[in-house]
């Protein structure tokens, strides 16, 4: 009985040490530090620590110096391929801006015998031909009006003059004819006189 007991005053004393909250432990290397020399003797002015204590201490420090290592050298490569990645980006990101504005210069413009031209100064040369050959238009219907005109008119003057001169002809045709039965009458008479 006196074992069982012995026992079980053990086991309580061992759950109620291994029961203890991480809010009442400090696990950090300050709160370590604290434990180590807060629960230490006291030898005149000096504390005296010991050994196994002393030895986790040592074991646990180096634990966390192993472990912030380890997590530099992870955080710096994922620096690095941070790095390299956004390196990759930049310059797909220049080839991407390059093409967007090479796309653009395409939108804004026109090939034009073979040139790149804005679309304001395609439309700009487009109008300036178009009122050159509406001008170009104009001015040859105005100079076939002027010139059918001038036409129309020489051809009333030549039909006038073509009558006058049938009038004309005409009538000197019949003198011809008068003066030629005249002439025939006079020599005629003159035959006869004769």
């Amino acid at each position: 009985m006196k074992n069982t007991l012995s026992l079980i005053t053990i086991f309580l004393i061992s759950v109620s040490v291994f029961a203890q909250t991480p809010e009442q432990q400090d696990n950090s290397i300050k709160g370590q530090f604290t434990e180590v020399v807060d629960g230490s003797n006291n030898y005149q002015e000096f504390k005296v620590i010991p050994k196994t204590k002393l030895a986790v201490l040592r074991k646990n420090v180096s634990d966390s110096i192993d472990k912030l290592e380890q997590t530099i050298v992870a955080t710096q490569k994922t620096i690095d391929a941070q790095k390299a990645q956004i390196s990759k980006l930049e310059n797909t990101l220049e080839g991407t801006n390059s093409d967007l504005s090479l796309s653009r210069e395409k939108e804004d413009g026109i090939s034009f015998f073979g040139m790149l031209v804005k679309k304001g100064t395609y439309n700009t040369i487009m109008w300036s031909i178009i009122g050159g050959l509406i001008f170009a238009l104009a001015f040859f219907i105005f100079k076939f009006k002027n010139s059918n005109s001038i036409t129309k008119e020489a051809n009333i003057k030549l039909a006038e003059t073509e009558t006058e001169f049938e009038a004309h002809r005409s009538k000197k045709l019949e003198e011809i004819q008068q003066i030629r039965r005249k002439l025939q009458d006079e020599i005629n008479k003159n035959r006869k006189t004769t």
